[in-house]
């Protein structure tokens, strides 16, 4: 049996797609906040990060930093299709678990 995405990497991966080309570390962070209630801390994003670029899922390069950023550079985060494709099939895992799942009581 193959791997599947861990619970913090799919959902970062989910918040990357839906932030499209803009996806950076406190924008997932923000997104991840807005669609749960809850966010990693930044460092354990940023290892994740890593984590997902190590394995393939992700790309990443970094934006110039201006001013308003005290010149720090931005990592840019894009998914890859190799992500796309393990996204599939976590969400595919998911919908086989989940079945005929119906309300409390019901």
């Amino acid at each position: 049996m193959g791997h599947f995405l861990g619970t913090n990497e799919h959902m970062i991966l989910l918040s990357v797609v839906r932030l499209a080309e803009g996806a950076y570390g406190a924008s997932i962070l923000d997104e991840l906040r807005d669609a749960t209630g809850r966010a990693p801390s930044s460092g354990s994003l940023s290892t994740t990060l890593d984590r997902l670029e190590a394995k393939g899922l992700i790309q990443s390069g970094y934006e110039e930093g201006d001013a308003s950023r005290g010149g720090h550079p931005r990592r840019i985060v894009g998914l890859t299709a190799a992500g796309r494709a393990e996204l599939r099939k976590t969400e595919a895992a998911f919908r086989g678990l989940r079945g005929e799942l119906r309300p409390e009581g019901g």
